[in-house]
């Protein structure tokens, strides 16, 4: 696999050892302009690589160095993503540019890299995520067009099976036990939620990330019947995954 090298001065050393993969994509109009950007001292951005559209990779910052990529966020109870993980940036202009198709030379590139660094690193299933998922009230990448089933059957990350009447469903403004039992249930899987409150907008930012991911088809930020089939089924994956030392 060949990588460009392209240094970035955005980095400086990790404060945690290394444990998650975050998949972002770049929001901007071209690659050039993203990379640019976080290569520049002035915006204090950046991540590891950055994968074009024809699948060229280009290298900014080191592994064994943090990367400044995932800004504000939590995953699993860490909130220094930064020093615990490794940044992919896909080159794709996002939701403010029409949320273009990914081309097949570039998800080849994705997920060779991400194979790779899987393999030099102790990184577990439940660890490769969007930067939606660590930061659902802000984030939307990589986006509902990203193929996650693709890659977890390519083993990077996961791939719930539905299971149903578990969790009770709710909505936006409910109250009581079922939605204590979504909270409970994705705060097991490693989102960012409070164990108590009403169904608020940010479970129902959360509950659009599990939907971004997994069942694109319907985005609506309701915990029905199927999504909550969905995060039973992932809950029980990520303690499958967690529970194997």
């Amino acid at each position: 696999m060949d990588v460009i090298k392209r240094p970035s001065p955005n980095f400086n050393d990790r404060r945690l050892p290394l444990s998650m993969l975050v998949l972002h994509y770049t929001g901007m109009e071209s690659g050039e302009a993203a990379i640019e950007r976080l290569c520049d001292p002035e915006f204090s951005v950046s991540a590891h690589y950055v994968v074009e559209e024809d699948g060229r990779i280009v290298q900014l910052v080191s592994e064994d160095k943090r990367a400044w990529h995932a800004g504000k966020g939590v995953w699993r109870g860490c909130n220094e993503i930064n020093s615990a993980s490794i940044g992919i940036e896909i080159v794709n202009g996002g939701h403010d540019f029409g949320l273009p198709d990914f081309p097949d030379a570039q998800i080849e590139a994705v997920l060779t890299l991400s194979q790779g660094i899987l393999a030099r690193h102790s990184i577990k299933a439940c660890d490769v995520i969007g930067h939606s998922d660590l930061a659902p009230d802000r984030k939307q990448d990589p986006g509902e067009k990203f193929p996650w089933k693709r890659f977890a059957e390519a083993g990077v990350g996961l791939w719930p099976q539905a299971v149903p009447s578990i969790l009770p469903p709710c909505a936006p403004d409910d109250e009581g036990k079922a939605v204590a039992a979504v909270r409970e249930a994705l705060g097991d899987i490693g989102y960012g939620v409070a164990p108590t409150g009403a169904y608020d907008e940010g479970l129902k930012a959360v509950v659009l990330a599990v939907q971004r991911r997994f069942r694109p088809q319907a985005l609506t930020g309701v915990a029905d019947e199927q999504t909550c089939a969905l995060i039973e089924g992932l809950r029980r994956k990520v303690t499958s995954v967690t529970s194997k030392t």
